[in-house]
């Protein structure tokens, strides 16, 4: 390792032209600078200034050494100013179900990479229950997901939707189109048509959004989608009972990340109506910037 004292005192010499204007520019006796070059002669080992009575000039080797030294201080300097500088700066593990990331994600995010520069995220993409068992296990610092009921950022109606011109067969099974489980709406759906006396059979199952709407479009069977994510080209279907709505949590877990993650959690919070493209459907009154993450877990309730 090279003390970047002597790289420092090496290059005052070398743009002073000699050993007494160095010295005096950086406040030292004559012998210490000299000490400290002939230190990094030693260590590199070769000479980097011929002198003599009249003058001190750079050898060979002297003159590679200063693009080294001017590289090697630079980049310690960089680095002084990089964390000297105010704002956040880490790692922010955020889990979303994927509703969000269909809505304003890429808004929500942008401001907040605007303001936060520094800040690094790193994205997963899962079912609801998988990320709430990952911010449990502490593989998460933030986790924007669906539960059956509760206080959250946003509640949302569901509605049962299909191909233009679908037109389930009387007296048949209903055909679904739905996420695995365990899953919010897959169970919200079930447990509606079971209560109504509905038969119905599962026609197509996906993890992802684009999967049931491809399936849905392709009249597999009938989907059930929060409403402000109901994609192009599907259509409400008449005739089914009302499934009710969901809600979007934003739960968090306290670490040395809390910071950058609270951040992240206000930045999604100032958006949160923006994100369902409406109207709030009652005053959100003072809500807490992170909803308490010890609400009941129900394994049935939680997940896309």
């Amino acid at each position: 390792m090279i003390d970047p004292v002597l790289l420092r005192t090496f290059l005052s010499v070398s743009e002073a032209g000699g050993f007494s204007e160095a010295a005096r520019r950086l406040g030292l006796g004559q012998s210490t600078v000299s000490q400290q070059v002939r230190r990094l002669e030693d260590l590199v080992g070769c000479v980097l200034f011929e002198r003599d009575t009249h003058s001190v000039r750079l050898t060979g080797d002297g003159e590679t050494m200063t693009g080294f030294a001017r590289g090697i201080l630079d980049q310690q300097d960089r680095a002084l100013r990089y964390f000297a500088r105010p704002g956040l700066r880490g790692r922010v593990r955020f889990g979303v179900c994927e509703d969000f990331l269909v809505g304003q994600a890429a808004d929500v995010l942008g401001r907040f990479r605007g303001a936060h520069p520094d800040v690094d995220l790193e994205l997963s993409v899962e079912l609801s229950e998988v990320l709430h068992a990952r911010l449990a296990e502490g593989d998460l610092d933030l986790v924007l997901a669906k539960r059956d009921t509760g206080r959250g950022v946003r509640r949302d109606p569901l509605v049962w939707v299909g191909a233009p011109g679908l037109e389930p067969a009387p007296g048949e099974p209903l055909p679904l189109v739905l996420y695995p489980e365990p899953s919010v709406t897959r169970a919200r759906a079930l447990s509606t048509l079971r209560r109504h006396g509905i038969q119905w059979r599962i026609g197509c199952v996906s993890e992802r959004l684009s999967g049931l709407r491809v399936a849905v479009q392709a009249g597999l069977g009938v989907g059930l989608f929060a409403a402000s994510v109901v994609p192009e080209g599907l259509v409400p279907v008449e005739g089914l009972p009302d499934p009710g709505a969901v809600t979007f949590v934003l739960s968090h877990r306290g670490s040395a990340r809390r910071e950058s993650a609270t951040a992240l959690a206000e930045a999604i919070l100032s958006a949160r109506w923006s994100l369902a493209g409406r109207t709030p459907p009652e005053a959100p009154g003072a809500p807490s910037p992170l909803p308490d993450p010890s609400l009941p877990r129900d394994t049935a309730s939680r997940a896309k």
